[in-house]
This record gives C-alpha cells, structure tokens and sequence, in this order.
C-alpha cells in the first residue's frame, strides 16, 4: 500500500503537470512573445525551481492537503487507503480534464476527493466546516479577485502609457492584437524589449508561484508514510510535475493562450502580474487557491476591459470547475471504498 500511494502520487503530479504547467506562460505564447517550445521550457524551469523551494516555505500546505483536521487523526496515521483514495480520484479527475483539453484545478480535484474519501471514511465525523472555511472559500473567492484586480491593474497601466506618450504600432490586421508592439525607448532600451523582459519574468514568477502552491498540496498525501523524507517527496513530484508538462501540455495551454481573448505583449504582462503576486501571496499564507482559477480569471479580466474576452469559451471552462469536485469525489469515494473491501 506504501508503495502503491507513492506511485499514485506521481500520477497526480504528472496529471498536474500536464494540466497546469503551461498555464504560467500562456500570455507568452498567446500574445506570440515566444514559441510554444521556449515557452514550456521556461515554465518547466521555474516550476522546478518553485517546487523546489517549497520544502522551505510552504509547510502549512502539506499540513492541510493531508486532511488533518477534516477527518481523524487516527485515519491519517494508519490509513494509506485514504490517501491513495484522495490522490488517484484527483489524478484521474485532472488526467481526463486534460486529455479533452479543459483547464480544471488540481486543488479542486484534491478538496474533492478530500470530501468523497473522508465522507465514505468517518461519515458525518468529517470536518465540514473547516472544508468550508478553508478550501472552498479561497478557491471560489480567488478567480474573482484575480478578474477585479486585472481589470484595475490593466487600467492604471493604461493611463500610465498615455500619460508617458508610449504609442502602440498597428497591426497590418485589426483583429491580430498580438501584432502591435510598443513604440520608442527607454533607458536606452526599447519598450518593446522591456517590456518582454517583464513579460518573461512576470511569467517565471508565476509557474513559481505554481510550483509552490501545488507541491505541498500533493506531497501531504505522503505524510502517511513516515519513513520517507519529505524534502525527497517534494523532489519527486517537482520531477513528476516537469514531466507531465513537457509531454502533456500542448492542449490546454492552446486553449488558455489563444482561446479566452486574443492579447498583446502588455495585455498578457499584466495577467501575469496579477497571478503571479495572488498565488505567490496564498502560498506564503497556506491558502490554498488555485492557480488555474487565479491565472484564468486575471485573463478574463483583461478580456473584459478590451471587450475581446470569448464568453462561450469561459462558459464551457466554468461548467468543468463545477462539476472537478464532484467527480474528484465520486472517483475518491469509490477508490476508497473499494480498497477496505480488497484489505
């Protein structure tokens, strides 16, 4: 059983990966920055490096996504049944998500099969009101802040361009908006390339962002197994979580890039900005939200603002936010129920 969860648990960073590594520098690619190749290289890199440094910062996160305080201490010692529940009912929740090519949270899937286990396993024991206060709220809470925020932010920028005389070339086709570049100089640089430096490290801080907040979340499932070193836990998933990316991303990170609202250079700058400060914030506090909630409400907003945002689109990517924990559970809560029968 030991095994067997630290093998599901590479399964749902993989699964993580694939989903959400590219969704730190879809305003690269979507905005024609840079290639989609340079993109998830530098997304990997900076993941890497946020999962790395999450063994130093992000302990209240283990603590949390081990379901400690939602259900009894006792299950979470002697169980690994229920972790592996928890994590093979995400995993198989995020994996199907992005094998259609849907952008969902792999922190929803977790809090659902939090929920489906820990129902199955202690019944009306379950903390429901901690999975309130705790998951839930920040995770529907987030992508709303992001969008309010994006839209503020994106606004001020705007006036600071104009005020400052920074002009934008026309594109050739109207409708390309990832055409226009920034016109003139600045500190000896043109804007332009300034701009796609900020750009670039506005994005690594988010896939840093990304690797920080999710690690923890998923290497709590192994606090079960207390003869593995969590710092090796971390490093493993943080491999597993660069895997998946480099092999799996391609379809959701179309998706996201090119499909919520077309964007220019400055446009995905400031959607990264915004993500990258509200994940990187949450991290440090051990909220958990989730970055694909925070990245996709930030680009919504900015969509918003520019009246370019596809509404259908959005509507096809809430309706899979909405039905990520109920299937997490379902999935979890059969795992579960099937391994007690097995042991």
């Amino acid at each position: 059983m030991i095994i067997l969860l630290f093998l599901v648990a590479l399964f749902l960073a993989y699964s993580n990966g694939a989903n959400d590594n590219f969704k730190g520098v879809a305003t690269l690619f979507g905005s024609k920055t840079t290639s989609y190749k340079n993109a998830i290289t530098w997304a990997t890199i900076t993941t890497f490096l946020g999962s790395v440094t999450a063994i130093f910062l992000a302990g209240k996160l283990v603590k949390n996504f081990s379901g400690k305080g939602l259900v009894p201490d006792l299950l979470l010692q002697t169980s690994p049944e229920f972790a592996i529940s928890i994590a093979l009912g995400a995993a198989l929740t995020v994996f199907l998500a992005t094998k259609i090519g849907m952008p969902i949270s792999t922190t929803h899937s977790l809090v659902g099969g939090l929920f489906g286990a820990g129902v199955i396993a202690v019944g009306s024991d379950f903390n429901f009101d901690k999975l309130i206060d705790k998951f839930l709220f920040p995770l529907i809470a987030s992508p709303l802040m992001a969008a309010v925020v994006a839209l503020v932010v994106y606004f001020i920028f705007t006036s600071l361009r104009k005020a400052m005389k920074v002009e934008k070339s026309l594109p050739e086709n109207p409708d390309n908006v990832a055409e226009e570049r920034y016109l003139g100089s600045s500190l000896g640089i043109t804007n332009q390339k300034l701009l796609d430096g900020l750009h670039f490290l506005s994005s690594g801080v988010v896939s840093f962002a990304r690797g920080l907040n999710d690690t923890p979340k998923i290497v709590g499932l192994l606090l079960v197994i207390n003869s593995l070193d969590i710092r090796y836990g971390m490093i493993a998933v943080a491999v597993a979580m660069a895997l998946g990316g480099l092999l799996n991303a391609k379809k959701v990170g179309k998706l996201i890039s090119e499909k919520i609202t077309p964007m220019n250079s400055g446009q995905g700058f400031t959607a990264n900005l915004i993500t990258g400060l509200l994940v990187t914030t949450a991290s440090v506090h051990g909220m958990p939200v989730s970055t694909t909630h925070v990245s996709i409400g930030s680009i919504f907003g900015i969509g918003t603002i520019t009246k370019k945002a596809n509404f259908g689109v959005i509507k096809k990517i809430l309706v899979s936010w909405v039905l990520t924990l109920p299937i997490a559970a379902i999935f979890s809560g059969l795992v579960y129920y099937l391994l007690t029968i097995l042991s």
